[in-house]
């Protein structure tokens, strides 16, 4: 067995291929109508489908899970990120870590948690 995807509930689909587009290079594989599949394995699945779905109200900013992105040009991905024209909420603005890892965190417009870190191989 092997994970396939990732799946993260939003609310504008067109809005959020555009953020992981503009921001992270991701391209639509399949469009089928409310459920959208990204390269790297992500999926956005609209918010109406999936609350219908699991019969359940959605939770933004639940912090259960993080998107783990890394970039090697961190310091120019900040500034992409600084310059994107929508506001982002960041959990921390880029900062390094005790071992030399440098990361930033922030919310998508869904409030989906990601981290984007240097790569630590």
């Amino acid at each position: 067995m092997r994970l396939k995807n990732v799946l993260i509930v939003v609310k504008d689909i067109k809005k959020s291929i555009a953020f992981y587009k503009e921001l992270f290079g991701l391209e639509v594989i399949l469009d089928n109508d409310g459920n959208v599949i990204l390269t790297e394995g992500l999926v956005l699945q609209d918010k109406a489908i999936w609350e219908n779905f699991i019969k359940r109200d959605i939770i933004p900013m639940n912090h259960s899970s993080e998107l783990y992105f890394e970039e090697s040009d961190i310091e120019d991905f900040a500034v992409r990120l600084d310059a994107y024209h929508e506001p982002i909420q960041y959990v921390n603005r880029l900062m390094e870590h005790d071992w030399g890892q440098k990361v930033i965190r922030f919310y998508d417009p869904d409030g989906n948690l990601i981290e984007v870190g240097t790569p630590m191989n």
